[in-house]
């Protein structure tokens, strides 16, 4: 029998829900809440799947990503998440990611993912460029990734007030 997927989801709902929609399919899942249960679970099973939350309880996930690949270098690794940003796409990738989610995503998608060898290749880059917004957006996600999550240090870096950036933050990311 193969090793189960990991589900790594701070929200309890959302990862016991898709926990228990993998189990119901025939697939063996386990789900991890914290960064803590992560790493016991990762040591313990050595998971060759994963779905894996880009934010834990303020804390990044791609963070895991090298030690889900030092447990099983052949580990397939998916990143979900709420607000999706070029930057945050590109460095899971650059660290290992099979592949990049904005939730809310089908779980023929994910599933797509692990056994998808191939890149998509019906994607195409949109016609038109991303409004000022968007790139507003796009750019305070790669700084922030520059500074691994560090709100106070991104700030500083570009040198906009703390608290007016955790409103930025706060807001959904703007749509193309």
């Amino acid at each position: 029998m193969s090793t189960p997927i990991l589900v790594i989801d701070d929200d309890p709902t959302f990862n016991a829900i898709l926990v228990r929609t993998l189990n119901r399919r025939g697939l063996h899942a386990l789900g991890a809440e914290t960064i803590d249960a992560a790493e016991q679970l990762i040591t313990e099973i050595r998971p060759q799947r994963v779905i894996l939350d880009l934010n834990l309880a303020g804390n990044s996930g791609l963070n895991l990503i090298p030690q889900l690949l030092a447990a099983n270098t052949h580990c397939r690794i998916v990143i979900l998440t709420g607000y999706g940003s070029i930057a945050t796409a590109v460095e899971a990738i650059k660290r290992g990611a099979t592949q990049y989610f904005t939730k809310p995503v089908d779980l023929d998608a994910i599933l797509a993912a692990f056994t998808n060898t191939q890149p998509n290749e019906t994607v195409t880059p949109p016609d038109e460029p991303l409004s000022v917004d968007r790139l507003e957006w796009e750019h305070i996600q790669r700084v922030l990734t520059e500074n691994e999550g560090n709100i106070s240090a991104t700030a500083r870096a570009l040198k906009m007030h703390r608290r007016t950036l955790q409103r930025k933050l706060s807001k959904h990311p703007v749509r193309q």
